[in-house]
């Protein structure tokens, strides 16, 4: 068992404990939280007064699967056909990727990755724990999501580079909704006792027919967030927006359909026109309009290691300390379902937890003393 002591914890499902204890055991969960804990036979870590927070969790990127450096190592689109719901982000996770250790040192601990935004549907995304030597056993939720996509990016890939459809935006939503009928037929007939023949690719979709997993959905420009709500409200799908750029622009009627959205990468350059308008403030107005909000690296696009640096800009345009703390633990652990899990520090959650040098949403060069993930230390300074 681990002991951590003097510690400034922040739970994030309650108020802060300015000079804690946590008492990890040896099953890698969180056996107890308190003022003060008395537990023999224990390796006893001293935090010094030190802010210890949760694992971090970085909602949406693809990390493991592209670094962007090499082709060799760019796994995360499959571009040989822009409707691909048969591709599984683990399939491509390789556990030994150097984005794991950029993950701990900055004190992310769960990462959601997954296909890229290349197709108009790229496959399921995974949630993974950093610490591991096989995707399989790293996996906490498989699938989480299923992807698709919106706007630039598929109309780049197929109708400018590949000559072939979809052209415009019509096309990919066109697109969209036919492939979206025929899962629905397969899967209300496989429902209905008939014998449909085997389709891998209408096989894949059934979790998302039956709404037991939502659409990631790749939207930042307002026309094509609407789109995308407007296809599944047709469907009838649960439905995540991702990166949702221009969110602050229509967020009253955002609020009104209560989708989650999944904000960024918001640091760095505009590189794309329906990027043009997106802004630090994004996700300060759009919790303001009430609406659960994570913050997200896209990595490889932000390097990982920067997701609570990300946090602490949207922190300083509106959104404050506590809620930017939130939104890069506990609102994604339940944006994608792995609350019970993951995302804040309660006994019987996992034990992943950061003790960092100084605030990071408050300080800019913070960075974590120690990062343990399932109550084993995978990173100290």
């Amino acid at each position: 068992m681990i002991l951590i002591k003097n510690a400034y914890i922040k739970p994030m499902t309650s108020d802060d404990i300015p000079n804690g204890c946590i008492l990890i055991d040896d099953n890698g969960k969180i056996a107890s939280v308190g003022a003060d804990i008395c537990a023999s036979d224990t390796e006893v870590i001293d935090a010094g007064g030190k802010l210890v927070t949760p694992g971090l969790i970085d909602g949406h990127c693809h990390s493991a699967l592209s670094d962007r450096i090499e082709s060799e190592n760019n796994d995360h689109n499959e571009k040989s056909d822009p409707i691909t719901p048969q591709m599984r982000s683990v399939d491509a996770f390789n556990p030994f990727s150097k984005d794991i250790a950029d993950a701990t040192s900055g004190g992310v601990t769960t990462i959601c990755t997954g296909p890229g935004s290349a197709n108009i549907i790229g496959g399921t995304f995974a949630a993974f724990k950093m610490r591991g030597t096989r995707a399989d056993d790293m996996a906490i939720k498989n699938p989480v999501a299923m992807k698709c996509a919106f706007g630039e990016n598929p109309k780049r890939f197929y109708g400018e580079i590949g000559k072939k459809a979809p052209f415009t935006r019509m096309g990919v939503a066109a697109l969209l909704r036919e492939f979206l009928f025929k899962a629905k037929a397969y899967c209300d007939d496989k429902e209905n006792g008939k014998n449909p023949a085997f389709d891998i690719k209408l096989e894949a979709m059934i979790p998302v027919m039956k709404k037991e997993i939502p659409l990631k959905a790749h939207a930042h420009r307002t026309d094509d967030i609407f789109t995308a709500i407007r296809i599944a409200k047709e469907f009838d799908l649960k439905l995540t927006i991702e990166h949702c750029s221009e969110g602050h622009l229509i967020a009253d009627e955002l609020a009104k359909e209560g989708y989650d959205a999944f904000v960024g990468p918001t640091f760095g350059s505009k590189g794309k026109v329906e990027t043009s308008n997106k802004s630090y403030s994004t996700a300060s107005v759009l919790h303001n309009a009430g609406l659960r909000v994570s913050i997200i690296t896209d990595s490889p696009v932000i390097p990982i290691s920067h997701l609570a640096f990300c946090a602490g800009l949207s922190a300083s345009e509106g959104l404050g300390e506590t809620e930017a703390w939130k939104a890069v633990t506990i609102n994604p652990a339940i944006s994608l379902g792995i609350a019970d899990r993951v995302g804040s520090i309660e006994p019987g959650k996992d034990a992943d937890v950061v003790i960092w040098n100084a605030n990071p949403i408050t300080t800019v060069g913070a960075k974590p003393c120690m990062t343990i993930v399932d109550g084993v230390v995978v990173y100290r300074k």
